[in-house]
């Protein structure tokens, strides 16, 4: 039996890892801010050395955009080399190297820090869960007019084929940058607007609105898709669908 701890374990992501892991029968430790008895702020590190003792096995889960993911990486990896963990799995973001999003640079970094860490890792990159673009058309749609950004479109993947693969790749041997995973379909945004729209009952007009900035012109070109790697199979209004028990 594996020790595998799960650090964001708590999460939308870890959670599922967490249940997989445990009903293959590994021992699971889950570690987030507020869950004893792994309770670590991986930004301090407090508790944190106890919390990898014995460990054989990290999947990293745990992120932020509000900052602070680099430091924690830091304190990760110094406990996890001082403990002997031997795998360091991490899930990360495709075109993070591509779009110049303060979150995602701040993620390519953690990528840096863990291949340079001298332990065995496994980094896997996806595209947006369901759930993320979900929030953003609900925080859209609280207005008259859900505005959008013009010409850019996104490839959504469900969480628990996520989830699934990175149980795999946990309860194997290192394997390095795996390749990517990217959900079933390109989308524009405008067009997964109107399918949540349908899914909920609600009129609201759409207006892809055209903005400024170097992130933009990168997700405009597409730096945040993989369409060469739609492995995934849920689609999002299969997901909108299960969410609302197939009712409008």
């Amino acid at each position: 039996m594996t020790t595998i701890l799960v650090t964001g374990g708590t999460g939308t992501l870890g959670r599922l890892v967490t249940e997989r892991l445990r009903a293959q029968g590994h021992e699971v430790r889950v570690l987030s801010r507020r869950t004893p008895p792994y309770a670590v702020d991986l930004r301090e590190g407090t508790g944190l050395d106890a919390a990898v003792a014995g460990v054989d096995v990290i999947v990293h889960c745990a992120s932020t955009p509000r900052g602070g993911d680099e430091q924690a990486a830091r304190n990760l990896i110094e406990a996890a080399r001082e403990a002997g963990v031997g795998h360091l799995v991490y899930i990360s973001i495709v075109g993070i190297d591509r779009v110049p999003l303060g979150y995602y640079k701040a993620k390519l970094a953690v990528e840096r820090l863990i291949e340079e860490s001298g332990i065995g890792w496994t980094v896997l990159r996806t595209t947006q869960f369901h759930d993320l673009v979900l929030r953003i058309l609900q925080a859209s749609a609280k207005l008259p007019v859900m505005l959008l950004p013009a010409g850019v479109s996104d490839q959504p993947i469900e969480v628990g084929e996520v989830a699934d693969r990175l149980t795999e790749l946990a309860t194997a041997p290192p394997a390095g940058r795996v390749p990517d995973m990217g959900g079933p379909e390109v989308r524009t945004f405008p067009d997964l607007a109107r399918a949540y729209l349908r899914a909920d009952g609600k009129r609201r007009p759409v207006l892809p609105v055209r903005l400024a900035g170097g992130t933009y012109r990168a997700a405009r070109a597409g730096g945040h898709l993989t369409p060469e790697r739609a492995v995934g199979k849920g689609t999002f209004e299969q997901y909108l669908a299960a969410r609302t028990g197939g009712q409008r």
